[in-house]
């Protein structure tokens, strides 16, 4: 499997055979639009809808239309593997892009794999996937277990030692907490409380009562939206914050700080992509995205508008959307 999607490389999984049917260009995915992924894959829904409205505007490709066909696996690794049997078989969709999450691109990877549609996944960052050997899923996002590298690194700088680690079981929170666990010993950092709990439930009331008795100077909370909302939840409950606080993904989104409101200050993370980033097109997605849905987008929403916007490229470089290898 290749970690960084090198056009080029991409580019070479489809053929070169000229395209002259004028019907739609079916593309399908599912996304988790309800469940325990469902704020971060609302966001990627909306950035591959901005993405299909703008190339439709300008004729398409290859002179086609595209037609997203995105249905809702309700954040399930088993309902997605389901879904994309179904897109293949019964949809014959003529392309694919990948859910969101490490966890359920995993589980479709072997599907993706068998029927060979190359594939980028806009939303897994788990080191496992990428070490499965795997050819036509390409990354963009950078690794899970580097998310935390750089707020350690912060620690270094302000004298802080001490740090509890927070995380829940899931593929890409594993992740990040082993990396975690790794950067700590490199930069001599203490981590004086390490728990995991089950995604989707409340953090148990041990951890709280832990991190109370120990008082650590920093916590990581390794998860999603709802852990990074309700970590935040139970120090104000307790009445007890640490120095520094840094939640994977949650904080990024603009609904973090709509629930947390002052709260949310002085909240750390880690993000894949900003808007005054220097890249090109970088603000133009910025505004066309807040403009139509009236929100900020989060990385999210940008790396599932670039991956659409890579499968475009790729298309139109190779001349056609033949799946299958030369």
């Amino acid at each position: 499997m290749k970690k960084l999607p090198w056009l080029l490389t991409f580019t070479v999984i489809l053929l070169v055979s000229p395209v002259f049917s004028s019907d739609e260009i079916k593309i399908g995915l599912s996304l988790g639009l309800t469940g325990k992924y469902s704020e971060m894959a609302d966001m990627q829904h909306k950035g591959f809808l901005l993405w299909q409205d703008e190339v439709n505007k300008k004729g398409g490709i290859l002179g086609r239309k595209i037609k997203l066909l995105v249905y809702d696996d309700r954040s399930e690794p088993e309902e997605a593997k389901r879904i994309y049997e179904t897109l293949i078989k019964k949809e014959e969709v003529d392309l694919l892009l990948a859910p969101y999450s490490s966890e359920i691109t995993e589980a479709v990877a072997p599907i993706i794999e068998k029927y060979g549609y190359p594939v980028i996944a806009s939303g897994a960052s788990s080191d496992r996937l990428w070490k499965k050997g795997y050819k036509n899923i390409f990354g963009l996002y950078s690794l899970g277990s580097n998310y935390t590298s750089g707020f350690l690194e912060l620690f270094l700088l302000n004298n802080i030692k001490s740090i509890a680690l927070i995380h829940a079981d899931d593929a890409f929170s594993l992740e990040v907490a082993s990396g975690t666990r790794k950067w700590a010993e490199r930069l001599g950092l203490e981590i004086v409380l390490d728990r995991v709990f089950h995604k989707g439930r409340d953090i148990p009331e041990e951890i709280i009562n832990k991190l109370k008795s120990l008082k650590p100077e920093a916590v990581i909370m390794a998860g999603h939206f709802e852990e990074a909302i309700n970590m935040l939840k139970k120090f104000k409950k307790y009445n007890w914050y640490p120095k520094a606080y840094f939640a994977s993904v949650g904080p990024v989104l603009e609904k973090f700080y709509k629930v947390a409101k002052s709260d949310a200050e002085g909240v750390f993370s880690a993000s894949q992509w900003e808007p005054d980033n220097g890249m090109p097109g970088s603000l133009e997605f910025y505004n066309s995205f807040k403009k139509r849905f009236k929100t900020e987008p989060s990385y999210h929403a940008a790396t599932a508008y670039a991956a659409g916007m890579l499968l475009e490229e790729a298309i139109k470089r190779s001349g056609s959307i033949n799946k299958k290898y030369q």
